[in-house]
């Protein structure tokens, strides 16, 4: 498989392609209606010009996207090439090419990675659909995210802190055996030659107490070799040396008085933010989130989609992928989303987006900031009352000038003191006097504190008013109408775990995860072109015959 990935297909491979597949298939579509998708010269800087020739990296870019189209392994990706008709048409391969190893595609995603075109092979999709008037800028797209898990086993506390260890000393046995063996306890090898799963722990609570404080002391005790003065200066820089070094921080604290040492957990408010800390020794950049009663460790993913009215005449496409850890909040990356759709002239006019992604903010930022309306509820306001008939934000008048509030008895507050919320958000909080709320005969109405005034939160002048605006438009049909157009992002979320497997990562690290939702963001707009050009409709939501019994008759 030596050919230039933007030759045509050959004469006996296109016949007997026609011959097999009258009605023809997607592979074959996608080559007549686009042509060749990557050329090379693209990808020209991550390889190499000595040595002998190579597979061609345009070549190899599709191979990748229909490996994710089909949820394919490596190695069946590989053998897909050899042997399947369909995709030596689509490659422009001879019949009788034999096609590469299947470790070159491994290769080839290292190489992407190493020269930073993670997003290139998205970008060049989107650049020929833009030459073909199949996607634009400027009308209106949705935003929505799930949860990754990362492949790697859940472990509990004790088998996680055992299993670093054991990758560990795993590590340092293939990058340095003699210094290793040169000072390592015999028992070691009988204790960490296998996984931690693979024996059962002690069911007894002292048991498992007197082994967590074992393992936590030789992980010490090997920490202190690696870093002695005597070892090898490079050895602090395996990743698993580091990744030792990094959880026993993390999970445990030490304490040394005369030459003994005592080792205990850290507690639970003692522990880095889940942010920070570490949930596997195989992925150090997996992280732990909990979402709606849910908890998972690994990554999250946000796809960005056209949603144009059907009568446009375009297929809802994909437009961009944006990977992070499970415990980046979903505000963080819209302004990437709106700057990455800028810089490919895909801007919409209008941004669909959930409640988990809006804030004031965001609201005021992207129309003048990027041109774009964000549609999307902003969260009612809350108030901490007994009574629902109590007396919420919107029966105090707020003299922003004179720095104050007027509540609905007439008496004016005393405290007006700008600063950030619990999400470092800008936030004035506005307090009345005690002496002011303790005599009103309203006081059961508007606050529960039997010993402080009422306190109102409200963000600065122009972002409350954003946000009093969006509460009052969402509650018309107009905007109920217009933001329903939202849920159709449920369904690529949906095809791309169902048909591309995304639902767990096959790799590890954020960068290899994020560059296979790439691939799986150009293998879904495959998908959904050929489902465009034979006039497959969009499946509709399903209902369940209870859901849709017809309880009145």
């Amino acid at each position: 498989m030596r050919a230039d990935s933007g030759r045509e297909v050959p004469e006996g491979t296109r016949a007997v392609a026609r011959a097999a597949f009258p009605k023809g298939c997607l592979a074959m579509r996608v080559r007549d209606a686009l042509g060749p998708l990557f050329d090379d010269e693209i990808f020209r800087s991550a390889f190499g010009l000595r040595g002998r020739p190579g597979v061609a990296p345009g070549q190899l870019a599709m191979v990748s996207v229909l490996q994710f189209a089909e949820n394919l392994t490596d190695r069946q990706a590989a053998h897909a090439v050899r042997a399947r008709i369909d995709w030596k048409y689509l490659l422009g391969l001879q019949l009788t090419d034999s096609a590469f190893d299947f470790t070159v595609l491994t290769g080839f995603r290292d190489r992407l990675l190493d020269h930073g075109m993670e997003e290139k092979v998205l970008d060049l999709m989107l650049e020929r659909l833009i030459e073909l008037r199949l996607v634009s800028g400027r009308g209106r797209q949705r935003t929505d995210s799930t949860h990754i898990l990362a492949a790697v086993r859940d472990l509990n506390r004790l088998e996680f802190v055992g299993e670093t260890l054991r990758a560990a000393l795993e590590a340092v046995a293939v990058s340095a055996p003699g210094w290793l063996a040169s000072w390592m306890p015999p028992v070691w090898q009988e204790q960490y030659g296998a996984r931690m799963d693979s024996y059962r722990l002690p069911s007894d609570e002292n048991e498992r107490t007197e082994l967590t404080w074992r393992i936590a002391a030789d992980g010490y005790s090997f920490l202190e070799a690696a870093f002695a003065s005597d070892a090898p200066h490079w050895l602090r820089q395996v990743p698993a040396i580091g990744t030792l070094r990094t959880v026993w921080l993390q999970q445990f604290q030490r304490t040394i008085a005369d030459g003994m040492q005592e080792v205990a957990w850290r507690g639970k408010n003692d522990l880095p933010p889940s942010r920070a800390r570490i949930t596997s020794p195989y992925d150090p950049d997996a992280r732990s989130s909990v979402k709606r009663g849910s908890a998972w460790d690994g990554y999250k993913v946000h796809f960005t989609e056209t949603c144009d009215a059907q009568g446009s005449g375009r297929p809802h496409l994909i437009t961009h992928v944006v990977t992070t850890n499970a415990t980046v909040g979903d505000p963080v990356v819209v302004d990437e989303i709106h700057d990455r759709l800028g810089a490919k002239g895909l801007l919409p006019d209008e941004h669909l987006m959930d409640a988990g992604y809006i804030s004031a903010e965001l609201l005021l930022t992207a129309p003048s900031q990027h041109g774009v309306r964000v549609i999307g509820p902003v969260r009612p306001m809350t108030r901490r009352t007994v009574q629902t008939t109590g007396y919420d934000k919107a029966s105090f008048t707020i003299d922003w000038d004179a720095r104050r509030a007027t509540c609905p008895a007439g008496a004016h507050s005393r405290y007006w003191t700008e600063g950030l919320d619990n999400n470092h958000r800008p936030a004035i909080r506005i307090r009345f006097a005690t002496e002011t709320c303790a005599p009103c005969p309203s006081r059961g109405q508007c606050t529960n504190s039997t010993r402080y005034g009422r306190q109102l939160t409200v963000r600065p002048q122009d972002q409350d008013a954003v946000l009093e605006r969006v509460r009052a438009e969402q509650s018309t049909e107009e905007w109920k109408t217009v933001y329903a157009i939202r849920s159709g992002v449920e369904g690529t979320i949906h095809q791309a775990v169902t048909a591309a497997g995304s639902r767990r990562t096959r790799y590890t690290g954020l960068r290899k995860t994020a560059l296979a939702h790439v691939f799986t963001a150009t293998a879904v707009n495959l998908i959904r072109l050929d489902a465009w050009w034979t006039g497959r409709p969009l499946a509709p939501t399903r209902t369940s015959h209870l859901a849709a019994l017809d309880l009145a008759a």
